[in-house]
């Protein structure tokens, strides 16, 4: 994806991106073996006889010959509440196709898709604490306001953002969500209170807490595990010297790249495989998100999980 920031930094500009990656996304549905969540069928409930039939859909009926009533706004069977992390980290790489980029395009396509389904879609923003908090609704005024707050978020100059909170963060989105929801974080899991050297794995059963605690109310969770896996998780950059300064602590420190990138892919390597472990035995769905490939799968995964959403 190599989209500009500063174009998308405008809600007109994301909000047709959005459209055009909902309705891609589609097109490649109905031509996919996956056609059973096509967007129609996603709108409209068949026709029974004895129904009103002033909510018939006569275009429908005109290209398919069969009968379907359209499913308005109060018939909304699902509430989507997106988790966006917007910690310093999460614009790594400093250019045009960060994590926060495409973050923020695969969640306002999210939103773009449910305002299509005329789902309920909440958004909450947070970093070492939470900065936004709106409940989900289905209106088109709400969609809006979602979408100009992602924008926004590209080209956030907050002075006092320092570092991410995780944990704290996701216990009080949760106490927050008062209805049975999907709720959809994006976040490179990346908690300052996690301690490299924590060999008890404290911090992250301390992790797994908060993600449980929003399955409180029967809620659906899935972690979109946001990564530039070759530079984050792979650690590939040529053997020369560099100065890698940490984004959200600001520790510097100056070596070769092969004098670290085994201990260091060895570490990240365990926490993830730890993350994935534990989110399995919960039944928190865990999708690995590389930043180099399109939301195509993201959209796939919301899917499937909305279906056993209702």
């Amino acid at each position: 994806m190599s989209n500009d920031i500063q174009t998308l930094s405008n809600i007109e500009n994301l909000d047709l991106l959005a459209k055009q990656v909902v309705e891609g996304f589609i097109i490649g549905m109905h031509k996919s073996p996956y056609h059973g969540f096509s967007i129609e069928f996603a709108e409209h409930k068949q026709y029974y006889p004895g129904q009103a039939i002033k909510n018939i859909d006569w275009k429908v009926f005109a290209r398919t010959d069969k009968l379907f009533v359209k499913n308005f706004e109060e018939e909304t069977n699902l509430r989507c509440q997106i988790v966006l992390d917007v910690s310093p980290s999460m614009y790594y790489p400093d250019n045009s196709n960060n994590k926060m980029n495409f973050s923020v395009v695969a969640a306002a396509s999210l939103a773009k898709l449910m305002k299509r389904q005329r789902d309920a879609v909440g958004l909450s923003l947070f970093h070492d604490k939470v900065k936004f908090h709106i409940s989900a609704k289905s209106s088109t005024v709400h969609h809006k306001l979602i979408t100009q707050k992602l924008s926004e978020v590209l080209n956030d100059s907050d002075t006092n953002k320092v570092g991410s909170n995780v944990i704290d963060s996701l216990h009080e989105i949760a106490d927050r969500i008062p209805k049975r929801s999907l709720v959809v974080l994006f976040s490179d899991m990346f908690d300052n209170v996690l301690d490299a050297n924590d060999d008890e794995g404290k911090g992250l059963n301390e992790l797994m807490l908060s993600l449980q605690h929003l399955k409180h109310n029967k809620h659906e969770v899935i972690v979109f595990h946001v990564t530039d896996s070759k530079k984050e998780l792979e650690f590939e950059f040529e053997n020369k010297p560099y100065h890698f300064i940490d984004i959200e602590s600001g520790e510097e420190v100056k070596l070769f790249a092969d004098e670290a990138k085994a201990f260091y892919t060895k570490q990240v390597g365990e926490y993830k495989k730890q993350l994935m472990l534990k989110c399995g035995q919960y039944k928190i769905d865990f999708v690995e998100a590389d930043i180099n490939k399109g939301v195509e799968d993201i959209l796939l995964h919301f899917l499937a999980k909305r279906s056993k959403v209702g």
